[in-house]
């Protein structure tokens, strides 16, 4: 059987085609349309997922949305009821939306499908999961465990924010709840906004910047917004939040309790708003700390499986590995909403459909690497290019590798997009910008002159997989980017003691490891390991990288500028190497080099970087 799955209208649309199990396509909507974060319905997802299957809308036996929006409508209606009369004004403005669209989404899901098949039939053939059992499939059906326990946190669903799920074979329950609007999720994301960066995708940043601050906000956070209990449980204090009601995140009493206003995202970054990503962080790590332990107690589960917004926290997901609870983690790699168009396939074929699991017997998940998206042949790729006006040489594969690790050693930066691209969030050696993860200067570069994001942003390394515990204090696979572990005690740099008492942006510059353009300035690192049998091309630039200058590590960041998605054509790609300070490019077996383009691009180049 065949289903096809998809997420949309709140953040990163995405379809998925699941066939007889098999995960043959996956990819976010926002890919093809170049708005990051896409929430449109993904029709051009759709497309590409039937065609990379060779089908028709027709052929498809179910089409699964990942939430239920009457559920959601109802939670929506509570909330508004429950603090009645605030929050009048966003009750006004959000009514006509649910009542014009989302309340009869299956009506519009149809008419949507419809134009991509006329005989598409919605009463027949739409099927609908809730949310949070969308992000639990996406974790356990295509992990490598027979049985495990399945923890799911994000913003919100339908009302869960937190759900415990149990694993068997082709059987998956929810067992456990923690309900809207007590969730980790949007306290993160209030803490996102207070300290000057955009919900539902800075985060990552709030991550990066915590450990330039020190936690010494963590008990007045525990004292005031939320009761914790011993088993992670959670209540949160909602007077100091906005999000039920408002148009903002946070209150003026949140305000008050930590001593200043939001930062405006213009603002400049002092040392408090630092000390908040510190502190936030820690209450963070405590929290999923004492749910994981819990639930390794209660079911006595030596496997856990991780998916949900929160679950992209690797810096959180790090300290789950080193607290020892479970043997082995798994981690859906599109572990946001993108992924619940995968879960909803999944959940639609295994609990609807009630088809048996397989597992392949190699201990290794059925992601395929997470590269699931659009690849382009050799000669589609000679096509394109010179249609745009690019200036490039063939070369055979070896040689190609050759030319690509001669400009990382001399310091450039290389655009890097082989095969079929990633899904998921994650930059994962196919849609990358790659650099020498030994230079001093890369990360400065990377940030300032190619990526135009805050100087503060850590980059990751992608090592060799064979060669990860002789530069990570890491002995297990990383494919996915999600763990955040510390680079070897022997590779680092014993700092001097005026080097030690540097505090906040000041430790930026200094130097702490052989790799520095990867060690953040904790010591640790987003580890990517990269195997063979997934990503051979890539595989085969780090090791002839190690052959060359012993080092089997380069820094991965995704193929994009900020605030575009990663790049998905090669039209895309070319654009964003005109358009910035990547060096060098490989595509395919085409290589170019920045000085050999038409004056003409440099021209644009530089309109650019003005603007």
């Amino acid at each position: 059987m065949t289903f096809l799955g998809i997420s949309a209208f709140y953040h990163d649309s995405a379809a998925c085609l699941v066939r007889d199990g098999d995960v043959v396509a996956a990819v976010q909507e926002e890919r093809f349309t170049r708005c990051k974060h896409d929430a449109s319905f993904p029709v051009n997802a759709v497309r590409y997922c039937l065609a990379e299957g060779q089908l028709n809308l027709s052929d498809v036996d179910y089409v699964v949305f990942y939430d239920k929006p009457f559920i959601k409508f109802e939670r929506l209606l509570e909330t508004y009821i429950g603090f009645a009369p605030r929050g009048y004004r966003t009750f006004h403005m959000a009514m006509p939306l649910w009542l014009r669209e989302k309340l009869f989404q299956r009506r519009f899901l149809g008419n949507e499908l419809k134009k991509i098949n006329g005989k598409f039939d919605a009463e027949d053939q739409l099927l609908f999961t809730e949310h949070h059992l969308s992000h639990a499939a996406s974790a356990f059906f295509p992990s490598p465990f027979q049985e495990a326990v399945v923890l799911t946190m994000d913003g919100v669903g339908e009302w869960a924010t937190t759900t415990a799920a149990n694993g068997f074979g082709n059987q998956l329950k929810i067992f456990k709840e923690i309900h809207f609007p007590h969730s980790l999720g949007l306290l993160y994301s209030a803490f996102t906004y207070y300290a000057g960066f955009k919900v539902n995708s800075g985060e990552y940043k709030l991550m990066g910047l915590a450990p330039y601050g020190r936690p010494r906000f963590v008990k007045k956070i525990l004292d005031n917004l939320l009761d914790l209990k011993e088993d992670g449980s959670f209540h949160l204090s909602m007077s100091y939040f906005n999000y039920c009601t408002g148009l903002t995140m946070t209150s003026s009493k949140f305000d008050e309790l930590f001593g200043a206003p939001a930062r405006k995202s213009s603002g400049i970054l002092t040392q408090h708003y630092m000390d908040i990503a510190a502190s936030i962080q820690a209450v963070l790590d405590e929290i999923v700390l004492r749910i994981t332990r819990s639930l390794a107690l209660e079911t006595g589960s030596k496997n856990l499986c991780l998916a949900g917004g929160v679950a992209l926290n690797c810096v959180t997901n790090g300290k789950i590995r080193r607290d020892g609870r479970f043997d082995k983690i798994w981690i859906q790699p599109a572990a946001g909403d993108a992924g619940g168009a995968l879960g909803a396939a999944l959940a639609a074929h295994y609990l609807y459909a009630g088809h048996e699991r397989h597992l392949n017997g190699a201990g290794i998940d059925s992601m395929k690497g997470s590269y699931l998206g659009p690849s382009y042949s050799q000669k589609t790729i000679e096509e394109r290019l010179l249609a745009v006006g690019a200036k490039f040489k063939v070369y055979a594969s070896s040689d190609l590798i050759n030319e690509c690790v001669k400009a990382l050693k001399d310091g450039k930066s290389l655009g890097w997009f082989q095969g079929r691209m990633e899904f998921g969030p994650r930059a994962l050696g196919a849609r990358s910008i790659l650099g020498d993860a030994r230079s001093p200067k890369m990360q400065s570069v990377l940030n300032r002159r190619v990526k135009r994001r805050e100087s503060f942003r850590p980059f990751a390394p992608a090592i060799l997989r064979e060669d990860v515990d002789d530069w990570f204090d890491l002995d297990i696979d990383s494919p996915y980017m999600l763990f955040v572990e510390r680079v070897k005690a022997e590779r680092c740099k014993i700092l001097s003691s005026g080097e030690k008492h540097l505090s906040g942006i000041e430790k930026l510059n200094v130097l702490r490891s052989e790799i520095p353009a990867v060690t953040h300035v904790d010591y640790s690192s987003r580890v990517q390991t990269v195997h063979r049998e997934t990503n051979s091309r890539f595989h085969d630039l780090l090791n002839a990288f190690k052959e060359l200058t012993g080092c089997p590590v380069l820094v991965n960041t995704s193929f994009n500028r900020r605030g575009e998605p990663i790049v998905c054509t090669p039209e895309d790609a070319f654009r964003c190497f005109m358009e910035t300070d990547i060096e060098a490019l490989a595509i395919g077996d085409c290589y170019l080099r920045k000085e050999a383009q038409d004056a003409v691009f440099h021209k644009g180049r530089t309109s650019s970087l003005m603007d």
